[in-house]
């Protein structure tokens, strides 16, 4: 052998073995989504009483078993893709200011993935919509989707209660933010499924957060059945919080994605 030549360094016995783990982890996650993918076709496809985990095991080239080692049900599966949507609000929320009102920053945190087109949110992704009427329409879906919205909601707690520097489990706001903020999610949601209008969801979800703040939480006129504001001074002002409340909303939809 020349002095030139050498022989290639064998890798050290470490490095393979930190490696391994990173490899058998990529594999699972392609196994996961795999099954994933092929639940969510088959499922708005044919229908979820029509799907058997045994069909979607088949379709991703694994058996039961490994079905079974990534999800509890074919329900489960169906919606996976939703739970990093969860994940993506809660990262533009720990995000926000610290200076932003909780509740604010929530808002503002759901307006940011909605007009994030590389999240791909619900609006902009092909058959969400259609994966989200047909929870509407089977209970056990919607009851699937429920448990992923409450795991988001835990770790968005655990996030508000940090920004306000408490202890969730001695303080209430946290949870109170957080369950006002996800319930005008939740019902911007319900409605954007059931007015079959796919594009409209960023316009309903600042619909329904802007009524966190406004005839929620005022008065019933007794004569006209209007909400109106308590005092005299707040009525007179009423038409001008209206007014900035519109240019606030549209600010913050600019604000949320810069």
């Amino acid at each position: 052998m020349s002095p030139e030549e050498s022989t290639p360094e064998r890798p050290e016995r470490g490095t393979a073995e930190r490696r391994a783990p990173e490899r058998r982890s990529r594999k699972a996650r392609r196994t996961r989504d795999t099954l994933a993918q092929a639940a969510f076709e088959l499922v708005l496809d044919r229908g979820l009483r029509y799907v058997t985990v045994e069909e979607i095991a088949e379709a991703a080239d694994v058996d039961r078993r490994t079905f079974s080692r990534y999800f509890a049900s074919k329900e489960a599966a169906a919606l996976d893709s939703l739970r990093g949507d969860g994940d993506r609000i809660n990262a533009a929320l720990r995000a926000r200011p610290a200076e932003e009102p909780p509740l604010l920053a929530y808002r503002r945190a759901v307006l940011a993935w909605l007009a994030d087109p590389e999240a791909e949110p619900w609006h902009r992704r092909p058959r969400i919509f259609d994966l989200l009427v047909a929870a509407e329409d089977e209970p056990t879906l919607y009851a699937a989707f429920h448990h992923i919205r409450v795991d988001a909601q835990e770790d968005s707690i655990a996030i508000v209660a940090d920004r306000l520097g408490v202890d969730p489990r001695h303080d209430i706001r946290p949870a109170v933010t957080v369950a006002a903020g996800a319930g005008a999610l939740l019902a911007a949601q319900a409605a954007w499924v059931r007015g079959g209008r796919p594009d409209a969801l960023p316009a309903l979800v600042t619909e329904a957060f802007d009524a966190l703040s406004a005839d929620l939480l005022t008065a019933p006129d007794t004569a006209t059945g209007r909400h109106r504001p308590g005092t005299a001074e707040d009525s007179a002002t009423e038409d001008t919080a209206e007014a900035e409340a519109e240019a606030e909303a549209e600010a913050e939809a600019e604000e949320a994605t810069s």
